[in-house]
């Protein structure tokens, strides 16, 4: 999981071809912000999707538990506990 740190900050440096860094300049330019503010973003909301994801797979594996141990829960109430009449 990523955490923010605020106000702290460290330089990250990146080679990509001509026309894709043309392209980020241009959607930097359309959402006003810098280069550095546009990847920035783009490398918080990679990391905010690939938390969702973790979490969604952790309780898919949860509901898979719980859904066994609700079978082993009845199968061993209904031994001791009496029918509901």
């Amino acid at each position: 999981m990523v955490t923010q740190t605020k106000g702290r900050k460290v330089q990250l440096s990146a080679t990509v071809n001509p026309e894709l860094k043309a392209l980020a300049e241009k959607i930097a330019k359309e959402n006003n912000t810098t280069l550095s503010g546009m990847v920035s973003k783009f490398l918080e909301e990679i990391a905010r999707k690939r938390t969702i994801e973790i979490m969604e797979e952790g309780y898919r594996v949860m509901a898979k538990e719980h859904k066994q141990f609700a079978k082993l829960s009845a199968k061993a109430a209904s031994e001791v506990v009496p029918p509901w009449e």
